[in-house]
């Protein structure tokens, strides 16, 4: 993340980065969703991932195409919730961004909250349920007039740490894992926790 704006050039610079790095994340994305489903979460972004990695050199130039590339792909690999709403979020981001070859690095904090509420409306789920929702939403709101995407990946980092410790002690009131009820409080949520991965291996 070195250019002035996001290009297909700089996505697939961070998808050869997040390759690598969730691979070496798989066993304890798997263990911390094993606490509170299905134990696969690892899986999951490890082989979405390699899938990307796959097809870095196909994407086109039109940074829209490109994300809708990528979530076509993703969606391939993984039939899982989590899969499916990352799709979705990359699918958002194809919608906004299609017919552009470069967007401003400024634009990553709306094209974040879009991915939000098109997460919400396909995974029916509310901010305050301790999901990857409330983790992207904080680095949307922290990420707000950014311009550098050094200090974007920096600031993100802080804010889902931040999300994850808020919401650690609180139950799960989505999905499989809001079964576990009270046993739910004091985990951490698998997929705000994948996010946090996410920005990492970018960050690294």
């Amino acid at each position: 993340m070195t250019t002035n704006a996001m290009t297909t050039i700089s996505l697939r610079a961070g998808i050869e980065k997040l390759a690598p790095h969730m691979a070496t994340c798989a066993g304890e994305l798997n263990a911390a969703d094993g606490r509170l489903g299905d134990g696969d979460l690892g899986i999951t972004m490890d082989r979405g991932m390699a899938a990307l990695a796959a097809i870095t050199d196909d994407l086109p130039d039109d940074v829209g195409l490109a994300f809708l590339q990528c979530a076509k792909e993703f969606t391939k690999i993984s039939g899982s919730s989590f899969g499916t709403l990352f799709a979705t979020g990359l699918m958002s981001a194809a919608k906004t961004c299609k017919g552009a070859s470069r967007v401003e690095w400024v634009q990553v904090s709306p094209l974040l909250a879009g991915a939000v509420e098109a997460m919400m409306a396909r995974g029916k789920g509310s901010l305050g349920d301790k999901t990857v929702l409330d983790g992207l939403d904080a680095v949307a709101k922290a990420s707000d007039g950014l311009k550098d995407p050094q200090e974007l990946l920096a600031i993100a980092a802080v804010a889902v740490g931040a999300t994850l410790s808020d919401f650690r002690g609180r139950q799960s009131r989505l999905g499989r894992a809001r079964m576990y009820g009270e046993k739910s409080a004091g985990l951490d949520d698998p997929g705000m926790l994948a996010l946090a991965r996410l920005i990492d291996g970018l960050k690294s």
